[in-house]
């Protein structure tokens, strides 16, 4: 217990039994459309229709930075909408991560991922158009998921 298991692979098709959460990083603007989200998007209409739904109404419900937003795409599957980027990467401003809201979104995933019995899956959140070092990320994820219980497996894209 408390380790994250690394392998070679797509998060979008995750290995093991039971019941299954996909975690991926989206930003505050409700904008979907480049990076992990492709693939995400190109495997199930729901994650992208709820996401931009969930930014939409967001003057009436929780839509923000560290807001978790789960999607049911299977019969044992969810993937978690996790707001932890702020903005996009445009030229030389700096990087959208924030790392206290991927902190805040996992510790509501962990709760969820415990109450179900679920092990979560994700590729290196944060870390790539969001411009996040892993350095950062994996201590979150160990401390909010896996030292709490949680099988947590991040998947290297071959």
């Amino acid at each position: 217990m408390g380790e994250i298991v690394y392998v070679r692979g797509d998060a979008t098709a995750p290995q093991g039994k039971g019941v299954k959460v996909i975690a991926h990083v989206c930003n505050d603007l409700g904008g979907w459309g480049k990076g992990f989200v492709l693939a995400v998007s190109r495997r199930w209409r729901e994650p992208e229709a709820a996401y931009r739904r969930w930014h939409r109404e967001r003057a009436r419900n929780d839509f923000g930075l560290g807001a978790v937003q789960l999607v049911r795409v299977g019969d044992r599957l969810w993937v978690a909408n996790l707001v932890g980027q702020h903005g996009i990467r445009t030229g030389s401003k700096g990087v959208p991560v924030r790392y206290e809201a991927i902190d805040a979104a996992l510790g509501v995933l962990g709760d969820r991922a415990l109450e179900w019995g679920a092990s979560v899956h994700m590729p290196r959140i944060g870390c790539g158009l969001s411009g996040g070092k892993w350095e950062r990320v994996e201590p979150l994820v160990t401390a909010r998921l896996a030292e709490r219980g949680v099988a947590v497996t991040v998947y290297d894209h071959d």
